[in-house]
């Protein structure tokens, strides 16, 4: 392992250095891509610190008892030592994980989109609960939300809605959650007291750059119409929302929140950018899912993910049977448990699938 990390320490020492140069300053592109990969590296150099430290102190600790001279000195090699040995294959994971070779894709900001599904008024205040999990959620993390377009439920919650999410690691971080949730519960508009099951598809995608894929402005049919919704007076007078129709594909991408259609004109080409590369994507993450028979794919966007039982007060993640009886804190915004799990047996996947040892 000191082997491979010491060829990943020049690597550091190398955008250590290029990272100050005024050349890759200027070209932002690559100073951007340099900066993250600084970031990443930086992290393994941490680990990499407290790998030594620890077989530096199992080695002074063993030579230590071996001369076995001064008995006060042993014990205290002793409880270093035994400390060392329970860290050490605790660190020898993380490393490992840290090593597994990241996505391209999982550092770029996204966008997700929640529509209802089955289950009619419910299933769009189910939508609205989910709206709320995840924008709580990016909140915790720091991360920046914008709503792009809405259609709202006539009960309340959303028929549709779409979010530009912008930080670090977005789309790494919620690219799991792509797919069809489930919700269980007494509906607002039940009078019986009957327990309902609605859904609600999320789908994420990554936010693509103009250089990650070219829109031919011909294919493209512009149209412009009247906002609706929250926003002044500017609602429903002025023709300032726009919709862009891909002509080759059928895709979609419309973008109402700002008052100027030159802005809303610039967010829906980068929201259809963003689906036109999903489309690729999507199909080569079911290919790579295919080959390593993985859980955790994001590129079945039909598959139903997750239930959540309002009368039990549970959450369950059907991809890796993973149920907490934490509903009212997940609907809060308190996903990063799923997450983590979701993370986990991705990165265990793909390190039996490089097959590397250490």
């Amino acid at each position: 392992m000191l082997d491979r990390l010491q060829i990943i320490k020049q690597r550091f020492d190398e955008v250590s250095d290029l990272i100050i140069q005024p050349d890759i300053i200027s070209d932002q592109k690559r100073y951007i891509q340099l900066n993250k990969e600084y970031k990443d590296l930086r992290i393994l150099m941490e680990k990499r610190s407290e790998f030594m430290e620890l077989t530096d102190n199992i080695n002074e600790a063993e030579e230590i008892i071996a001369d076995g001279s001064d008995v006060e000195m042993i014990e205290m090699a002793k409880l270093q030592l035994e400390e060392a040995k329970v860290r050490l294959p605790k660190l020898e994971e993380e490393i490992k994980f840290l090593l597994v070779p990241k996505d391209p894709e999982d550092a770029k900001n996204a966008v997700m989109e929640i529509r209802a599904g089955t289950g009619g008024d419910e299933a769009s205040i189910f939508a609205g609960d989910l709206f709320r999990m995840y924008t709580k959620y990016c909140e915790s993390k720091g991360w920046k939300t914008n709503v792009i377009d809405f259609n709202e439920g006539t009960s309340g919650g959303f028929k549709e809605v779409q979010i530009e999410i912008e930080g670090e690691d977005v789309y790494g971080t919620l690219k799991f959650e792509a797919g069809v949730h489930r919700v269980q519960r007494v509906p607002q508009t039940e009078t019986q007291g009957r327990v309902h099951t609605s859904a609600a598809t999320v789908m994420v995608f990554p936010e693509a750059e103009e250089f990650d894929i070219e829109v031919n402005p011909k294919d493209v049919r512009v149209d412009f119409f009247c906002s609706s919704g929250p926003g002044g007076q500017s609602v429903n007078t002025t023709y300032s929302a726009v919709r862009l129709t891909h002509i080759p594909t059928g895709i979609v991408a419309q973008c109402q929140d700002q008052k100027s259609q030159h802005k809303n004109k610039e967010k829906a080409f980068r929201v259809l950018r963003s689906r036109l590369y999903d489309l690729e994507l999507a199909k080569k993450q079911a290919e790579d899912a295919l080959k390593r028979g993985s859980m955790v794919t994001s590129g079945d966007r039909s598959a139903k993910i997750r239930t959540y039982n309002y009368p039990q007060g549970r959450v369950t993640d059907h991809r890796i049977n993973l149920t907490l009886y934490n509903l009212g804190n997940i609907m809060n915004g308190d996903v990063q448990e799923i997450i983590n799990e979701l993370q986990l047996v991705s990165n265990t996947e793909k390190l039996k699938e490089t097959g590397e040892t250490f």
